[in-house]
C-alpha cells in the first residue's frame, strides 16, 4: 500500500488514537486519584486510624443510621412505588416529579428545606416541639436526611419493576382463586425483587456518602449526627491519617456496592 495512502485509510477506518487520549485523561481524572487514596491510606496506622474513637463513632453512626433510612425507605417507598406504576390518577405526572426532585435538588438546599418544615421555627417544628419532639441536630435529623435524599433512587428503580411485570400472570392467579395480597406475595414481589434490590443498593450507597442535607440538618456532632463524610471533613483539618482511613472505607464500600449493583443487573437480564 502506497504511504500516502495510509493516513487517510486509518482515519477512514476510525484510528483510535483520539479515543485512547481521551480514555488515558479519563483514568487519571477518575480513576488515579482513587488508587492513590487507597495507597496512601494502606499504612501501618491503617487500623489505629480505624480504631480510634472519632473514627469507630462515625463508622457506627454510618452503618446504624443508613439500616434505618433503608428499612424505612423499603416500608414507604414500595407502596409508593406500586401505586404510581399501577394506578392513573389527576395530578399523578405533577406528584411522580415531586418525588424525583431531591435527586437534582443541592444536597445543602435540602438540608435548608428541611429545617425550614422541622426546625423549632419550621412550619411543623413548632408543633413537634410543643409535644417534646425535638428532630435539628439528633440522630433522627441524620436518618431523615438521608431518606430525603436517598428514598426517591429506590422509589424510581421500584416502579420500574412494577411497571415490568405482566399483568397476565397475576391475572392467572387471581382466576385460581388466590386474593389480591397473596399473589402480591407469590407472584409480583419474587419478579420485582431484583429491581427491588438493585434500588436499595442505589439507595444505600446515597445515604452513605450524604453530606450537605446532614450537614445542615443535623449538625456534626461526634458520636450523634457525624457521620463518615462528616468525620472526613472534619479530620482533614487535624488529623489527615483517620481522614484517609475513613475515606479508603468509603472508596472501598462504594466499589463493593458497585459490583452489587452490577451483579443485580446481571441476574435481572438473564432472568428477562
Amino acid at each position: 500500500m502506497p504511504a500516502r495512502l495510509r493516513p487517510r485509510l486509518l482515519h477512514r477506518r476510525g484510528t483510535p488514537y483520539v479515543q485512547l487520549a481521551a480514555m488515558a485523561v479519563m483514568l487519571v481524572l477518575l480513576v488515579l486519584p482513587i488508587l492513590t487514596l487507597l495507597a496512601r491510606a494502606a499504612s501501618p496506622a491503617l487500623l489505629s486510624n480505624l480504631l480510634h474513637p472519632a473514627a469507630v463513632d462515625a463508622l457506627r453512626l454510618s452503618i446504624v443510621t443508613t439500616l434505618i433510612s433503608m428499612a424505612l425507605t423499603l416500608l414507604l417507598g414500595t407502596p409508593v412505588a406500586y401505586l404510581l406504576a399501577r394506578h392513573r390518577f389527576p395530578g399523578m405526572r405533577w406528584l411522580d416529579a415531586l418525588l424525583d426532585l431531591p435527586i437534582v435538588l443541592p444536597p445543602v438546599v435540602a438540608g435548608v428545606s428541611l429545617l425550614l418544615v422541622f426546625g423549632r421555627r419550621g412550619l411543623l417544628g413548632g408543633a413537634l416541639d410543643h409535644v417534646g419532639i425535638h428532630l435539628p441536630f439528633t440522630t433522627a435529623a441524620v436518618v431523615m436526611a438521608q431518606l430525603f435524599v436517598a428514598s426517591p433512587y429506590y422509589i424510581r428503580t421500584v416502579k420500574g419493576g412494577f411497571g415490568a411485570v405482566p399483568r397476565r400472570l397475576e391475572a392467572v392467579s387471581w382466576t385460581l382463586g388466590k386474593s389480591e395480597a397473596l399473589t402480591f406475595w407469590r407472584v409480583t414481589l419474587p419478579l420485582v425483587m431484583p429491581y427491588l434490590i438493585e434500588g436499595l443498593v442505589l439507595a444505600w450507597a446515597r445515604a452513605l456518602g450524604e453530606f450537605g442535607a446532614t450537614i445542615v440538618f443535623a449538625g456534626s456532632l461526634q458520636g450523634r449526627t457525624r457521620t463518615m463524610p462528616l468525620a472526613i471533613y472534619t479530620a482533614l483539618e487535624r488529623d489527615l491519617g483517620s481522614a484517609l482511613a475513613l475515606s479508603a472505607v468509603l472508596a472501598v464500600t462504594a466499589f463493593a456496592l458497585l459490583l452489587a449493583f452490577r451483579f443485580v443487573l446481571s441476574v435481572r437480564d438473564a432472568s428477562e
